[in-house]
């Protein structure tokens, strides 16, 4: 071989091992969809614990990880922006409550859909037990029935000698008819009249709260709901206004000026549904990946609240609280 033919050969090699090696150092991005729903605002504290939990594992945007926030104002938007990331050829939706999956299980059977706060994913038929999904869906429950039933408790415990209470639940919540039945029978053993009014627009929760009042009603349990999160301060306005104490299960409807809340610590749920996305990333199927349920269970009182709308929080049951709001 010519002299100037062979060093032209390992000049042109030391160009191309550099790019080569480039290559194969660079890390993959791996792409989330995020199906939200509301304003962003009103999600800050989760959204905060559910990139703190992939920083935990090691995955920092933009470096080897990608967000892709999609926000639904309406739930009939939902279906569309699911359809986007998928188009996208996103790794992962994210889709955290009930409301999101079934647009995003409709949109995809084949890309992993992980949920954080989901209330009741085997009787919705998302997952075909908790401990085998069976599908390209798994993430963290909450047990909304069950945890319902604790908040009529809970307010009746508060309004001693509550006779009737309003129930505000969504329609286009699916998990509420389940939970609605459940707590109707709570009711009757509770010796309790149960005024369900069903809300899925502002105008709708303006009007339940109406109609909960003009019925007489001594308080108000609100089942959890993304829209009443989102609407946090306008239901804690309306629960003031009409005079009807209220129970929550989200803790950012007591912030906001509600009474109480007893639920999951979503913050929790939402840390540690980073963990399937990595299971995810790493090989595994949703299919064998079994559903964990919420641990974490936290009550809130707000005693300014409390004293604006003439209740006394008995020393037993402030003693209970996990949280209380001077």
């Amino acid at each position: 071989m010519k002299r100037r033919h062979f060093i032209t050969l390992v000049g042109g090699a030391a160009l191309i091992w550099p790019a080569l090696s480039h290559e194969q150092q660079s890390p993959r991005v791996w792409k989330i969809g995020y199906l939200g729903f509301g304003e962003a605002s009103s999600w800050a504290s989760e959204v905060e614990a559910f990139r703190a939990g992939l920083r935990d594992l090691g995955y920092i945007e933009g470096t080897n990880l990608s967000i892709d926030f999609q926000w639904a104002e309406r739930v009939d938007q939902t279906f569309d922006l699911a359809r986007q990331l998928v188009d996208r050829k996103v790794d992962v939706i994210f889709a955290p409550a009930s409301t999101q999956v079934g647009p995003a299980r409709r949109a995809t059977a084949t890309i992993p859909i992980v949920f954080a706060q989901h209330a009741d994913p085997v009787g919705l038929g998302d997952v075909t037990s908790l401990s085998r999904p069976g599908g390209n869906i798994t993430g963290m429950s909450m047990l909304l029935t069950e945890v319902s039933v604790k908040e009529l408790e809970i307010l009746k415990e508060i309004i001693h000698g509550a006779m009737r209470v309003g129930l505000l639940w969504n329609p286009t919540t699916p998990s509420h008819p389940t939970a609605v039945k459940a707590v109707d029978r709570a009711a009757r053993t509770l010796g309790v009249e149960l005024v369900p009014a069903s809300a899925n627009t502002v105008s709708e929760v303006q009007d339940g709260f109406q109609a909960m009042a003009h019925n007489q009603c001594n308080g108000v349990l609100v089942l959890s709901s993304p829209l009443y999160t989102v609407q946090a301060d306008l239901v804690a306005e309306l629960h003031m206004n009409h005079r009807l104490p209220a129970i929550f299960a989200d803790r950012a409807n007591v912030k906001a000026g509600g009474l109480v809340s007893y639920g999951a610590d979503l913050d929790d749920l939402y840390r540690r549904a980073a963990f399937y996305i990595d299971k995810i990333f790493k090989g595994a199927k949703p299919a064998e990946l079994p559903v964990e349920q919420a641990s974490k269970y936290f009550m809130v009182l707000n005693l300014k609240t409390a004293k604006a709308l003439g209740v006394n929080v008995s020393p037993a049951l402030l003693a209970r609280a996990d949280e209380v709001i001077e």
